[in-house]
């Protein structure tokens, strides 16, 4: 019997998460905008994020949540984390119990601090709880390059169903029961990727990218461990992984924020500018509230926050970013120093 996908959220990687499943199973993608629904429906094509990837033919639209989610064997949520329990809400009332729910949003909500897993705890409780994540560019994924995500999931049965369910010739997904490692790694790399980003809007060099990156994937490990993480998640897809695609290509939304900031743009003319959501933005202020409260020393997610919320320009807030004293270079992540 065909297990039935309902993905929620027509952004650039919801709908190739549903592109990906609808090679495989039945598949439906819920847009908020009828007009979008209709293209993705009868034109096979997402013009407004993917408008240079033809999707599969078996995969329908539409923006009735009723209509996706009352039949559906899987749910995917791919809503920004500022919508995602409002739609979660919504859907809740359609979906029947059981049914595994799987996250794509790298954010935390702003006024609880909750990951989207958590979220998906408290409004639909008893529903199997995953994340999908990873270094994956909805573009290149599309476009049928080689890469590899990671399903997290405390039930490795479901986890090892839904492997299947989202597989693709060159596009491998591995298991993992760290739900909480790998859920931060998703949120805390688009922090690092606009600090890596303003390095390179400042014109600095290769050297300093990736001090940026690798003493950024320390403070990621950090945050991670004290908030109940496993430590070798984050030298991971998940974690590096993740993070070196997220600073490095200029398909990045984060990175490109950052670029922007570096060469003198304000936050608000960044954003306002934008068609799709920038996670990093709002998550620096969480990051920042998190850090202070278990005592985490994070100075360029500080930064990035001064930056981005404080009106601290890019170019004074980057001779900050490693200012942090020369101590042992794994202080924080072993438990010994």
């Amino acid at each position: 019997m065909d297990i039935r996908v309902a993905v929620i959220g027509a952004g650039s990687w919801g709908t190739t998460v549903a592109a990906l499943a609808a090679r495989n199973t039945p598949t439906v993608l819920w847009a908020r905008r009828p007009e979008l629904a209709a293209q993705i429906d009868q034109e096979h094509l997402n013009g407004d994020y993917l408008p240079d990837h033809p999707l599969p033919e078996s995969l329908r639209a539409t923006s009735d949540l009723e209509e996706a989610v009352r039949q559906a064997d899987v749910l995917v949520m791919g809503v920004p984390s500022l919508g995602f329990r409002g739609v979660l809400e919504e859907v809740s009332t359609h979906l029947r119990p059981w049914v595994p729910v799987l996250s794509l949003t790298k954010g935390l909500e702003v006024d609880t601090r909750m990951r989207m897993s958590e979220i998906v705890t408290e409004v639909v409780p008893g529903h199997p709880v995953g994340v999908l994540t990873g270094p994956n560019l909805a573009k290149e994924v599309l476009d049928g390059h080689a890469a590899a995500a990671v399903i997290a999931m405390d039930d490795v049965n479901v986890a090892s169903k839904l492997q299947e369910l989202f597989r693709a010739p060159l596009f491998r997904l591995y298991a993992n029961e760290d739900v909480v490692g790998c859920e931060l790694g998703g949120v805390l790399k688009n922090v690092i990727a606009i600090a890596a980003g303003m390095a390179d809007g400042l014109g600095a060099g290769d050297n300093t990218r990736a001090a940026v990156i690798t003493r950024g994937l320390s403070e990621m490990t950090r945050m991670g461990l004290a908030l109940g993480g496993h430590p070798l998640t984050f030298s991971g897809l998940a974690g590096m992984g993740d993070l070196v695609a997220t600073c490095i290509s200029p398909q990045s939304r984060n990175r490109g924020v950052g670029e922007r900031l570096g060469r003198g743009q304000t936050i608000d003319e960044i954003i306002a500018a934008m068609n799709m959501v920038a996670e990093g933005v709002k998550t620096s202020k969480v990051v920042r509230d998190l850090s202070a409260e278990y005592d985490i020393e994070m100075p360029i997610a500080a930064e990035v926050y001064a930056v981005c919320h404080e009106g601290r320009p890019a170019s004074e807030a980057y001779h900050g970013l490693l200012k942090r004293d020369a101590g042992h270079e794994m202080a924080g992540v072993r438990h010994d120093l």
